[in-house]
C-alpha cells in the first residue's frame, strides 16, 4: 500500500482522511478513541515498531466527524439517528478496510477504538489476523467503579464532593471543576507532560463525544453507560492482545479477566503508562505489540 494520505469516499457520500506509514507485508489498521477524537497517537506507530525490528505498514484514519474527515450536521435529528450508533462506526471500520484493500490484517484500537475492535473481531473476524484491545473494558460498570477509586486517590474528599455536586447540577463548565479534571487527566490520561497530544484549539467532536461519553473522561452520561460486551468475548476467535497502562482510567483487573475470557488472548501492561500509554512509555508499549505480531506471524502466540 502506498504511504501517505489518501481520502476515501464512503458509500454514504462522506469523505474520510486516511494515512499510511511504514513498509512491509504486515498491515495494521489503527482506530482512535474519543469517540470524536483523532488519529494522532498512532502517527509514529510504524517508526516505533521499526525500532522493535518489525516492518509494519500502519494505516490510521479519522472516523466520520473527527478532525481531518468530513463532519456531518449533527443538529439534524436524522443524522444523529443514523450516525451516532455503535453499528454505524463498526460498519465504517469494515468499509474503510474494504476501500483500502486490506485483508488478513491486524486491528488495533485505543479506548473507544478498543470497543470497536472487540465488536469487529466478533462480527468481521474472518478478515483479521490478530486484534489488539488497547485500554478498553468489556463492560462500562467496571470503568465507572474504577473512576471513583481514581478520583478518591488523586483528589481530596472536598474536591471529589465538589465534582459530584457539579455533575448532579450539570455544571461542567466552571473553572474549578475543570481544574480538577485537569489534575485527573495529567495523572491518568496523559501522564507524559507536557502532553504531546495537544492542539491550539479543542479538536474533539463534542457532538459525538457527548452522545457516547459525556463532558469528560471521568463521567459517563451518554450511551456508553449501558455498554456491555462481556457475553460476546467468547466469540472472538482471533489471537488477541489486551494492553492497559498501569496508571490509567481502565482497571487492570478487568483487562486480565478479558484476556482469560477471550479464547486465545494475552494481557500485558505498560509501567508508568496512563490511558495513552503508547505515548507515555512507547518503548514498552511497542515491544509488547511487536512481540505479539511476531508471535502470531510465527504461529507461536500463547504456545
Amino acid at each position: 500500500m502506498k504511504q501517505g494520505t489518501k481520502i476515501i469516499t464512503l458509500d454514504n457520500g462522506y469523505h474520510l482522511w486516511t494515512n499510511t506509514q511504514g513498509e512491509g507485508d504486515i498491515h495494521l489498521l489503527a482506530l482512535h478513541g474519543g469517540p470524536g477524537g483523532e488519529h494522532e497517537y498512532w502517527e509514529d506507530a510504524a517508526q516505533q515498531l521499526k525500532k522493535q525490528g518489525l516492518n509494519v505498514q500502519v494505516t490510521m484514519y479519522d472516523q466520520l466527524g473527527s478532525w481531518y474527515s468530513d463532519s456531518p450536521d449533527f443538529s439534524d435529528p436524522k443524522v444523529r439517528k443514523d450516525i451516532l450508533t455503535y453499528e454505524y462506526f463498526l460498519d465504517e471500520v469494515d468499509e474503510v478496510r474494504d476501500k483500502l484493500g486490506l485483508d488478513n490484517f491486524y486491528l488495533i484500537g485505543q479506548s473507544w477504538g478498543g470497543l470497536l475492535v472487540q465488536e469487529y473481531a466478533e462480527k468481521y473476524g474472518m478478515h483479521l489476523k490478530g486484534a489488539i484491545v488497547s485500554s478498553m473494558v468489556d463492560r462500562i460498570d467496571d470503568y465507572t467503579k474504577h473512576l471513583e477509586q481514581v478520583r478518591e486517590e488523586a483528589l481530596t474528599p472536598d474536591q471529589v464532593a465538589y465534582m459530584k455536586k457539579c455533575e448532579t447540577n450539570n455544571d461542567y463548565d466552571n473553572d474549578k471543576y475543570q481544574s480538577y479534571v485537569d489534575i485527573l487527566n495529567k495523572g491518568y490520561i496523559d501522564r507524559k507532560q507536557p502532553s504531546k497530544l495537544s492542539h491550539l484549539i479543542d479538536v474533539t467532536n463534542n457532538d459525538i463525544y457527548g452522545a457516547f461519553q459525556g463532558d469528560n473522561e471521568f463521567v459517563i452520561t451518554g450511551k456508553l453507560a449501558e455498554w456491555n460486551f462481556t457475553d460476546h468475548l467468547k466469540n472472538i476467535k482471533v489471537p488477541t492482545l489486551v494492553t492497559f497502562g498501569e496508571h490509567e482510567t481502565m482497571p487492570i483487573e478487568t483487562g486480565k479477566r478479558m484476556a482469560d475470557m477471550i479464547p486465545n488472548a494475552k494481557f500485558v501492561s505498560t509501567p508508568e503508562g496512563g490511558h495513552h500509554h503508547m505515548v507515555d512509555n512507547p518503548d514498552v508499549y511497542y515491544k509488547h505489540l511487536a512481540d505479539f505480531i511476531r508471535q502470531v506471524e510465527n504461529n507461536t502466540f500463547n504456545q
